[in-house]
């Protein structure tokens, strides 16, 4: 049984998992870079251990080190969080070879979910529905068209080994595709190592759904509800929530087993994640699975009642899931925030010297901001996540609208101001929802449009306080006669 968990992470993932190590009464360890020494995770953990300078391949990537670490403390088991190491299918293996328990998928499954072909064949044999594109790696640039040319333009170019948005080019005719196909191919070689790509039709206006798995080493398997993560940048979510204002209980049903289905084809264990594409008229497409925890993963326990991280836990133990699916019921509506660093969509960095983390009833945040803490260039730009849950949409909406204003952070810019142009839109609360959201609907011109605003809002009320506070002195200063000498001035301190 496990009783010393290392986590491979920092930031508010690290935080999240040790608060679970801790109601469980389980020891855990943190590593730090020297960019963390100071980093609220490392106070939090029963131990910590330095692991290295700051840059991600001599610390949070050094798969070797870490495995050292947690050996050395006396470790029985790693939890990799998201990012870093956490899909590293040779991180899974190396820690099996050294008998220590990685909480995730096997190295074997997570191959098969990263290599985006084969996790294709996968649920082609288990007949779950994928976006039409090539049936395999496509090497030249004219097979590339072939396959444009029968399933008709616009399509996207994408890396096989590509994810979290990266590795993706939308091309509209035969012009664009010769020209993007040797830049997709460099991009894919320079960021994931290898060059191979597929060509997939695009699909305008789609939602993008995707269904929380769990399933034991038992056989046992289990989805945890949707979560709406159409709203995004440049295929980054931003917003995300439970449940889907286009999901009733029979899709749900009918969408969470074929995300069941495609856990089972890649022989999937422990928590994860089944993407699909939903077009308007309601059919959906497979697109990947993430072999890991998601940073979303909040939603689901607040409209489920469930700690994910324990059930993680509890999988890696070898324990069965201890509930069944006909157990499983909604519970009110969640969304979720992104709290990240901000400037026209690049990172801001720098220290914070306040922060105010919004608070109440159905609030809840995932952090690692305090006062006098700093926001590391050498890292992902995500600063906690802010949640908020109701018993429907509108209450739900309406506390993330009153919790994004008390949220304050001083030192760097953030996507609040962003969060409540998109929770305050009327296309928001409509439910109007697709990935081409803020393009489709104007919303960064909104941004621009309310921010303008705030600013003459402010500077008309600091106008008006000064003339104010001018006309409070003019009347608290009256003037005296003087005896024999004329006129003088006595300040009224009454």
């Amino acid at each position: 049984m496990i009783k010393k968990i290392l986590i491979a992470n920092r930031g508010e993932i690290a935080i999240r998992v040790i608060k679970t190590c801790q109601a469980l009464g389980l020891k855990s360890v943190a590593v730090y870079s020297d960019e963390d020494i100071n980093s609220k995770h490392v106070k939090l953990a029963s131990e910590s251990y330095h692991i290295g300078q700051a840059s991600p391949s001599q610390s949070y990537l050094n798969m070797e080190k870490i495995v050292e670490v947690a050996l050395k403390s006396g470790a029985d088991a790693i939890h990799p969080g998201y990012g870093f190491l956490s899909e590293n299918a040779d991180f899974a293996d190396l820690c099996e070879k050294r008998k220590l328990n990685f909480i995730g998928p096997s190295g074997k499954s997570m191959r098969l979910c990263g290599d985006k072909m084969l996790c294709k064949d996968a649920m082609a044999k288990a007949k779950v529905p994928t976006v039409p594109g090539s049936p395999g790696i496509v090497e030249e640039v004219e097979k590339a068209l072939d396959i444009a040319h029968k399933i008709g333009y616009p399509v996207l170019l994408k890396s096989v080994f590509g994810g979290g948005g990266r590795g993706i080019r939308l091309v509209h005719d035969e012009k664009e595709l010769r020209q993007a196909f040797d830049l997709a191919s460099g991009e894919s070689k320079a960021a994931f190592g290898k060059s191979a790509l597929f060509v997939e039709k695009f699909l305008p206006k789609i939602r993008h759904i995707e269904f929380q798995l769990a399933r034991d080493v038992h056989g046992n398997t289990v989805h945890i509800f949707e979560r709406e993560c159409s709203i995004q940048r440049r295929h980054q979510k931003l917003i995300e929530m439970s449940p889907s204002p286009v999901v009733d209980q029979k899709t749900r049903d009918e969408i969470g087993q074929l995300a069941v289905k495609a856990a089972i084809a890649v022989d999937y264990r422990n928590a994860g994640t089944a993407e699909f594409l939903r077009l308007d008229d309601g059919t959906f497409y497979f697109i990947e699975i993430n072999a890991r925890l998601q940073v979303e993963h909040p939603v689901t326990e607040l409209v489920s009642g469930l700690d994910l991280v324990k059930l993680q836990i509890d999988i890696a133990n070898g324990k069965e899931i201890p509930f069944k699916q006909k157990d499983l019921k909604v519970n009110g509506c969640a969304i979720e925030c992104r709290e990240d660093t901000l400037l026209d969509f690049a990172p801001s960095t720098g220290p914070i010297s306040d922060v105010n983390i919004s608070s109440g009833p159905g609030v809840r945040v995932d952090t690692y901001l305090f006062p006098g803490c700093t926001v590391s260039p050498y890292y992902d730009s995500l600063m906690g996540k802010l949640i908020t849950w109701g018993e429907s949409f509108e209450e739900s909406r309406e506390r993330m609208r009153i919790a994004l204003s008390d949220f304050y952070i001083e030192g760097v810019e953030t996507s609040i101001p962003l969060y409540k142009t998109i929770i305050e839109s009327k296309e928001f609360i409509k439910g109007d929802l697709s990935t081409d959201f803020l393009d489709r609907f104007k919303i960064l011109d909104r941004l621009r449009e309310d921010m303008a605003k705030e600013i003459s809002e402010k500077t008309d009320s600091a106008l008006a306080a000064g003339i104010i506070h001018l006309e409070f002195l003019k009347n608290r200063i009256k003037p005296q006669k003087d005896q024999g000498i004329g006129w003088k001035t006595q300040l009224d301190m009454t």
